[in-house]
């Protein structure tokens, strides 16, 4: 018989024979106080394995993950890869229409959802012909639901199922051009290519790290950060449920002392903000990472006079798992995404698909072993994406003459908000749907820290009241799609510039913003 390559053999079960039963691989801070050690860790993962098939959720069937970053997120989903079940983890900060949409899409027959999230989530569970099973973690479990205690109790502990490297692991969620959610399959293999890449190349991940990561597990730069890099070496974790503020933030470096931070660049802007009004206070941090949108220059360089500390900015999507290209220790260059992080290969191209000179701007490609599998029931975009060995990024790049990848935008109108992609169409799709919108029109705007933001342009229908209406439509938005996606800024404008044809012209609005 073959290797088994199931990634939680790997990840969870050789830390006992190497002897580090008693290491605590997750810890939580903040309100919660719970911890896990890598032998708890294998032992509640073998139970929740049994206690999926004691569910009868077969192998290859997906169990959805709305769920707060505690302790139980590493069961819920080790637990599933050893069982052969297919965990995806998912944003905790959607709106109710899109739980219910990705709920069908991926016929999750199972969910896990956190008590806090059930007012946004359960709605959106009701009609669903596939949810079969419907676990809360952290709370009572109201009808029709059990706790994640009573899902477990009593069941026969099970060991990791004969996988394959190439075999589908997990699932994670982006969105697309077209603001649908896309289910993107990733496989066992994957997991540790990140590991033996990123993470012992850049991050040098080592056994004595302590690692926090206020991107949450269910991004994927959250759960590498999280999850897969610190359990790589038998690291330990430090896990927040809440929502990381800059007060949030300093606390943990100074209580907690992470030898890893890994931040996105919204929130080091504000940290910094706070450190220079609070001062800053004594951390053990030896390593800074970024990623999600581009570091500006100034935040890496206010960062580093305040801690003494670089922050390592890279680049990572859903679609490769992690990061692929990068700043490295002692060899950082602010206002460049850095270069190949060893392991993988990358160029850029133009629209011929010729690579470019040094200088030239082009389109993103990499090619490397943590590539997803694909994206689920999209063969179309599966197809425009993965290019044999390569993946279309979207993003486009220019190359130094020393070899360093410079961030010029988006192939797209896309752009992303805290780490997160926002569809301008989703957005004005969102504010459309207001009753005294006409038309709207949404754009990128920087904002004070060079931080990308949503601004919109809206046109209201003739008599409809503009009193507190860009306080109106912001709520609105936050509502329907997300709390981040809103826009900043809301201008009301009498009309929107068009083409002949009808076609709003965006590139001159971005001109305005």
């Amino acid at each position: 018989m073959e290797e088994n390559q199931n990634a939680a053999l790997w990840f969870v079960d050789r830390h006992i024979a190497e002897g580090r039963d008693a290491k605590p691989a997750f810890r939580e801070v903040g309100e919660g106080t719970a911890e896990l050690t890598y032998g708890q860790l294998a032992a509640e993962t073998d139970r929740m394995a049994g206690a999926f098939a004691r569910a009868g959720i077969m192998r290859e069937e997906r169990v959805a993950c709305i769920l707060l970053d505690r302790v139980s997120y590493p069961v819920v989903f080790w637990g599933g890869l050893k069982s052969g079940v297919v965990p995806i983890a998912l944003n905790t900060l959607l709106a109710t229409p899109v739980y219910d949409a990705i709920l069908r899409d991926s016929r999750a027959a199972c969910l896990f959802v956190s008590a806090e999230l059930l007012p946004v989530v359960l709605p959106a569970t009701q009609g669903n012909p596939y949810l079969r099973h419907i676990v809360v973690e952290g709370g009572a479990a109201p009808e029709g639901c059990v706790t994640l205690a009573e899902f477990t109790e009593g069941a026969t502990p099970v060991a990791a199922v004969q996988a394959g490297a190439d075999e589908c692991a997990f699932w994670l969620y982006s969105s697309g051009s077209t603001g649908q959610p896309k289910g993107v399959r990733h496989v066992h293999g994957a997991l540790r290519a990140t590991a033996e890449t990123y993470g012992a190349h850049v991050l040098q991940m080592r056994e004595d790290d302590i690692v926090y990561s206020v991107a949450k597990i269910f991004f994927a730069y959250g759960l590498g950060n999280a999850m897969t890099f610190p359990m790589s070496a038998g690291a330990t974790t430090l896990l927040y449920a809440g929502r990381p503020t800059p007060e949030v933030v300093v606390d943990i470096l100074r209580e907690h002392a992470p030898t890893i931070y890994c931040g996105v660049p919204t929130l080091y802007a504000a940290t910094i903000a706070h450190l220079e009004r609070h001062g800053v206070p004594p951390a053990a941090m030896r390593c800074c990472i970024s990623a999600g949108e581009a570091l500006p220059e100034e935040v890496g360089l206010k960062w580093k006079r305040l801690w003494g500390v670089d922050i390592l900015d890279g680049v990572g999507s859903t679609e490769m798992l992690h990061i692929f290209l990068s700043n490295r220790p002692d060899d950082v260059v602010y206002g460049t995404s850095g270069m190949a992080v060893p392991g993988y290969d990358l160029r850029c191209v133009d629209e011929a698909g010729h690579d470019i000179a040094p200088g030239e701007v082009g389109e993103l490609l990499v090619r490397g072993a943590s590539a997803a599998d694909g994206y689920w029931n999209q063969r179309a975009k599966s197809r425009a994406t993965f290019e044999g060995v390569w993946t279309r990024t979207g993003d486009k790049y220019s190359i130094t003459e020393e070899g360093r990848f410079v961030y010029c935008g988006r192939t797209d109108d896309l752009f992303k908000v805290s780490g997160i992609w926002v569809s301008p169409f989703e957005v004005e799709q969102a504010l459309v749907a207001h009753d005294a919108v006409l038309e709207a029109a949404v754009v990128a705007r920087r904002d004070a820290e060079g931080l990308e933001k949503p601004m919109a342009y809206v046109v209201l229908k003739d008599g409809a009241s503009s009193e507190d209406i860009q306080a109106r439509l912001k709520e609105f938005v936050k509502d329907r799609i997300g709390a981040w996606k809103y826009p900043r800024w809301v201008e009301i404008v009498p009309d929107l510039p068009k083409t002949a044809t009808g076609k709003i012209q965006r590139f001159k609005l971005r001109e305005m913003a």
